[in-house]
């Protein structure tokens, strides 16, 4: 299910091919978050359109609504949200550091005070990898323990042993049920801790996951921290198995991380920043070098009159029939169209930088 086509010769970068049940993409790749089975303010056409080729949901908000009976109604996740491409769906761990306050933590699971419904959850490894395998993601996490970023070393090596307890649980589960479908990737925890990092990736690969997350990175640390400990796993983790950096990032922490053998990728921060006005734009296409991109603030009233395109080499819906000056104007408008609009060129930037990434791979220049 998965293959590497080109390393390059100078890092460990690597052009692969994911299989999945609802189609192959070629690693690395960037998934558009779609937490509640919707990219923000875009239909899966225009997904399309842009070029993504998987989104990535997440299990404790479907859970919560609309909830398992009514997605196997509706004949799966893919049904439910129009989408016809791979979902990898998140286990709903990244829930137990966001949502620290509303939750009770133990061995058996995790409880929350669910914010859809009004009521209490409790999720356990084995009914968070059950419900993504029931509404037919293509790739699952397990249930992990992501802990804030601390330098307390006995706190992140509970969550690391907790972490390794839920997986073997997990693991447990699929050799009982048996599903040839879905994938199932594991997630090392271990904070900024290298010996704790390689427990947790030890852990896991002797459960044989189909896949490995480095988990609990991106939560606060400074990135030269979490640079230190993508060098350290890129040793370490399986070569023959996908590597996926969860939450991560801005476009030179991705090129960063795939030069450490990183395949997969996950962030808000295109539809985050475009919603807030900020739009990213290649200054240019080398993206071997640095400062090839800037972030625009459509805000600035510099734009009020500026009447050239986001882009003029992007060939995204907006950049061809939209100038910055209009942009400018939907945004100092609160038109929600501005929302739309500034959400395709930004996540359209991101899926050409990871062509770029792969064709700079494939010429030996990352």
């Amino acid at each position: 299910m998965f293959k590497i086509i080109q390393k390059s010769n100078i890092s460990k970068a690597r052009i692969a091919k994911l299989e999945t049940n609802h189609g192959e993409i070629m690693a690395p790749f960037f998934m558009p978050i779609a937490t509640r089975g919707a990219v923000k303010n875009l239909t899966p056409g225009e997904l399309k359109e842009i070029g993504a080729e998987i989104i990535l949901s997440n299990t404790y908000h479907l859970l919560a609504r609309p909830g398992l009976e009514t997605i196997k109604k509706f004949g799966g996740v893919h049904r439910l949200i129009g989408w016809n491409g791979p979902i990898l769906t998140d286990s709903g761990g990244y829930q137990v550091f966001s949502l620290s306050k509303l939750l009770k933590l133990n061995d058996r699971g995790v409880e929350f005070s669910s914010l859809e419904a009004g009521d209490k959850m409790f999720l356990t490894p084995e009914k968070a990898l059950e419900f993504q395998m029931e509404i037919g993601s293509d790739i699952c996490m397990v249930l992990d323990e992501c802990p804030e970023y601390t330098k307390d070393k006995n706190r992140v090596e509970k969550a690391v042993k907790r972490t390794s307890y839920w997986a073997k649980r997990s693991k447990d589960l699929v050799l009982k049920r048996k599903n040839k479908k879905a994938l199932v990737f594991g997630i090392i925890q271990g904070g900024v801790f290298k010996d704790l990092r390689e427990k947790s990736l030890d852990d896991l690969i002797n459960l044989n996951f189909d896949g490995y997350a480095i988990g609990g990175l991106s939560v606060g640390e400074p990135f030269q921290e979490a640079k230190k400990i993508l060098k350290f796993l890129s040793g370490l983790l399986p070569e023959n198995k996908p590597h996926y950096l969860m939450g991560v990032g801005y476009p030179e922490q991705i090129i960063e991380a795939v030069k450490q053998g990183i395949d997969m990728f996950d962030c808000v921060i295109p539809t985050r920043h475009a919603r807030h006005g900020e739009i990213f734009v290649f200054k240019n296409r080398k993206i071997a070098g640095k400062n090839f991109y800037e972030i625009i603030s459509i805000v600035k009233s510099k734009h009020k009159n500026d009447f050239k395109p986001l882009d003029k080499n992007c060939d995204c819906y907006t950049c061809k029939n939209f100038t910055r000056a209009q942009l400018h104007h939907l945004y100092k408008s609160k038109e929600p169209l501005y929302q739309r609009l500034a959400t395709i060129h930004n996540l359209k930037f991101y899926m050409d930088l990871m062509k770029l990434i792969r064709n700079e791979i494939g010429k030996g220049k990352i």
